[in-house]
């Protein structure tokens, strides 16, 4: 076999790998969106059935020999050596573990994660807790053994599989730098909107057909293809399926329609990613998004950036008033701008509002570094979340629903994935930023529906890329430089000091 066949066989391993993640990611969709109750222990099993092979396919000693054999080639172009860059990533994350440990990690998680569904809204975490404390445990053995193969702290070889390369200096360092920021900008923020004329509350009830119609439309403004995914509704939202099959959920409720039309435009910012990803890398590494800091700053964009932007309320009046009428004084664009750039701190991460969220992504950045360091217990977790949210936002948690229970995260195991969110936000802002400049007419195509401009530059500046380039690379190459906090912080002066 030549250098070149053995980089051929790896495509065709690593397509069939991409395939079976795939089939993983749309039954995990499937468990969340419309699975029966009972079926959660079927679904464990096939879950970790699926995860066994998909790690043994990786690990079989033939990945290793050809890996070894491609990297020998000098015939590879650009995206090839990417390519095969990024299945040696992979490679070494799966190596590092067992398949019986990825077995026991996977049955766990999906487990865990039945139990903290019935266990949040009733603000249980007696309940979860004895299965958290498994997927805990399991978590902590596969971020030491990782660590060891990656050379890094087990925190650091958790947040590699999320974010590639990602170092706890550099984000302790914007995140002390932020909390450092954020006292003193949030008073003067809040005693700043006090000065101002107090916004119209739109009055519901809002009914959830229609606020579904309605964010069904902006996703179509916004360019989703209906022909390539759909909307449905679970308990927490998010973006799954694939690219050419893309799933996003939202949850509704009647008293408001704010959380969930924004939950729509943040999953779908997730979803344009996803679609336009390079089709000719589909089910190869290179052509998957680069890592989840890209990936949530594409729907933070889409949230933050664009659609809480004075243009689109221009655009999105109309068609609130059309939905939901006897509400034109609160469905005014001036109005509307001041209701979706209002600042109030509260207790839910996926609700707050853009000053005030970095606050709770550092809370759990810091507490699930404890966590896997051993130094925070489960039985703490609790009291240690209410003391940190206490600190960093001056609030009192009423419940562990509104605490430590209210995200999925931890519960399936998603420990290092909380300072994409944080990172995501401000490499928003500056990408944002970088696109207006390029394409000036970008804001004004936003007040009339039209995201093509702004897409269309992603696409060309972000999406197409895959994981050809590190994400400081993606940024840099994008913006003119690295990723700069003074960017962030600057966009939030303008947007809610200069009004």
């Amino acid at each position: 076999m030549t250098v070149l066949d053995a980089y051929k066989s790896l495509e065709t391993r690593f397509r069939r790998w991409s395939a079976l993640r795939e089939a993983a990611g749309m039954l995990t969709w499937d468990m969340a969106a419309v699975m029966p109750e009972g079926g959660h222990g079927a679904r464990a099993e096939q879950l970790a059935a699926l995860d066994v092979v998909s790690h043994e396919m990786l690990t079989a000693p033939e990945t290793g020999e050809l890996l070894a054999a491609a990297q020998e080639s000098n015939r590879l172009d650009v995206w090839q050596i990417a390519n095969l860059a990024e299945m040696q990533r992979l490679y070494v994350h799966a190596t590092a573990l067992d398949s019986d440990l990825v077995e026991a990690l996977t049955k766990a998680c999906t487990t865990c994660e039945g139990i903290w569904r019935k266990a949040r809204p009733a603000a249980d975490f007696a309940q979860v807790k004895p299965y958290l404390q498994e997927v805990l445990s399991l978590t902590r053995q596969a971020a030491a053994a990782k660590a060891e193969r990656l050379g890094c702290s087990p925190y650091e070889a958790l947040m590699d599989q999320y974010e590639p390369g990602a170092k706890v200096a550099a984000i302790d360092a914007i995140f002390a730098d932020y909390a450092a920021f954020l006292p003193d900008f949030l008073a003067e923020v809040l005693a700043h909107q006090a000065q101002q004329q107090a916004p119209v509350e739109p009055r519901g009830p809002f009914a959830i057909d229609k606020q579904k119609e309605l964010g069904q439309r902006i996703m179509g403004t916004m360019g989703f293809d209906f022909t390539h995914g759909r909307l449905d509704t679970s308990l927490h939202p998010f973006c799954g399926g694939t690219p050419d099959d893309v799933r996003i959920t939202t949850r509704y409720d009647e008293s408001q329609f704010v959380y969930a039309l924004m939950g729509i435009i943040h999953e779908t910012g997730h979803a344009l990613y996803e679609r336009q990803l390079p089709a000719d890398w589909r089910l190869q590494p290179v052509g998957q998004a680069r890592g989840m800091t890209m990936h949530e700053s594409q729907s933070l964009l889409m949230e933050m950036q664009a659609c809480r932007s004075e243009a689109f309320c221009g655009y999105l009046a109309p068609l609130l008033m059309d939905a939901f009428p006897g509400n034109e004084a609160a469905f005014a664009p001036d109005n509307l701008r001041r209701l979706y750039t209002r600042v109030k701190p509260g207790f839910i991460r996926v609700d707050a509002d853009e000053v005030t969220y970095p606050a709770h992504v550092i809370l759990r950045y810091r507490l699930e570094q404890a966590l896997i360091a051993g130094e925070l217990s489960l039985d703490d977790l609790p009291g240690a979340w209410n003391d940190g949210f206490k600190a960093l936002l001056g609030l009192d948690v009423p419940s562990d629903c509104e605490g430590c229970l209210q995200d999925i995260h931890w519960y399936d195991g998603a420990f290092g994935y909380f300072p994409c969110y944080s990172l995501g936000a401000m490499t928003a802002a500056q990408i944002f930023a970088a696109a207006v400049a390029a394409r000036p007419e970008i804001p004004a195509a936003i007040g009339r529906g039209d995201f093509a401009p702004l897409r269309n530059w992603l696409a060309t500046n972000v999406h197409g890329l895959g994981s050809s380039l590190s994400t400081p690379e993606i940024v840099t190459r994008a913006t003119g430089r690295p990723l700069d906090i003074a960017v962030f912080k600057n966009h939030l002066r303008q947007r809610y000091l200069a009004g």
